[in-house]
C-alpha cells in the first residue's frame, strides 16, 4: 500500500459472542492498526461489553439477540460504510487471529479487493475435523468459482469499500463468509491469500459442524 492509500480510513469490524476473557486484548492490539474498530455484540450474556466501553474510536453495536457471525458482520458493514471507511478488516473476538499481521495484508490489498488468511500451511493445532471442513469446503468453492480458494473458513480478512457495497448477504451463520466469496468471485473481484499462524489452543470454536455443514450446502447451491 502506498503512502497516498495509508491516508485513508481503516476500520476493523469485530464481532463477539461470549468473548469476555479475549475481548479487551483484541481491540487494544486491533488499534494498533485501524483508525477505528466496530465491534459487534452478537447478544452476550457474560458481560463482554463492559470489556470494552472505556475505549476511545470503539463503535459497539448491540444485537438484541444472538443472531449469528454473518449477520453481525453486516451490521458491522453498514456501519463502516456509512462512516466512510475504505479498507474494512475483519477478525475474531477470541485471540485466534493475531492484529500484528495486519500491516502485512494491508500491503497485498494494494494489488487486489479481498485478501484472505490462510491457515492451511500450518495445520499443527487445527483439530482433524475442522482440516477436513476446510479442505473439502475449499475444494467445493473453488470448483464451483473456478477461482482457488485456499482457506474458505477463515475471518481474518481485508475488503476495499466497494467489494461490500456490492456484494450483499442474506445468510446469517459463518456460512456468510463463503456467500461472499461467491458473490465477489462472479463480479470479478481479485482475491488474494496470506499465510497466518493456526491459533486454537485453550479455546473452544463456536462454530458447529451439522450447522456449519447445511449452510455451506445452501451456499454451494447459489
Amino acid at each position: 500500500m502506498n503512502s497516498s492509500e495509508r491516508k485513508i480510513n481503516i476500520a476493523a469490524v469485530i464481532p463477539f459472542y461470549n468473548e469476555r476473557n479475549f475481548i479487551r486484548g483484541v481491540i487494544s492490539e486491533t488499534l494498533n492498526y485501524t483508525d477505528i474498530v466496530i465491534a459487534v455484540d452478537d447478544g452476550s450474556t457474560d458481560n463482554s461489553a463492559e470489556q470494552i466501553k472505556d475505549f476511545k474510536n470503539v463503535i459497539l453495536i448491540s444485537n438484541e439477540k444472538n443472531f449469528g457471525k454473518g449477520y453481525s458482520l453486516r451490521k458491522g458493514f453498514e456501519k463502516a460504510i456509512e462512516l466512510n471507511s475504505q479498507i474494512i478488516v475483519t477478525l475474531d473476538a477470541d485471540a485466534q487471529h493475531k492484529p500484528e499481521l495486519i500491516p502485512k495484508m494491508l500491503d497485498i490489498i494494494s494489488v487486489c479487493d479481498i485478501v484472505i488468511g490462510n491457515r492451511m500451511n500450518d495445520l499443527k493445532n487445527m483439530p482433524l475435523q475442522r482440516i477436513l471442513s476446510n479442505r473439502i469446503t475449499s475444494f467445493l468453492l473453488s470448483k464451483k468459482l473456478g477461482v482457488e480458494i485456499k482457506d474458505s473458513q477463515c475471518g481474518f480478512r481485508i475488503y476495499r469499500r466497494k467489494v461490500l457495497e456490492s456484494v450483499k448477504t442474506s445468510f446469517t451463520g459463518f456460512e456468510a463468509e463463503s456467500e461472499i466469496l461467491v458473490y465477489a468471485a462472479r463480479k470479478n473481484f481479485k482475491i488474494k491469500f496470506v499465510d497466518v499462524p493456526t491459533v486454537y489452543e485453550n479455546q473452544n470454536s463456536k462454530m458447529k459442524a451439522w450447522q456449519a455443514i447445511k449452510g455451506f450446502i445452501k451456499v454451494l447451491m447459489l
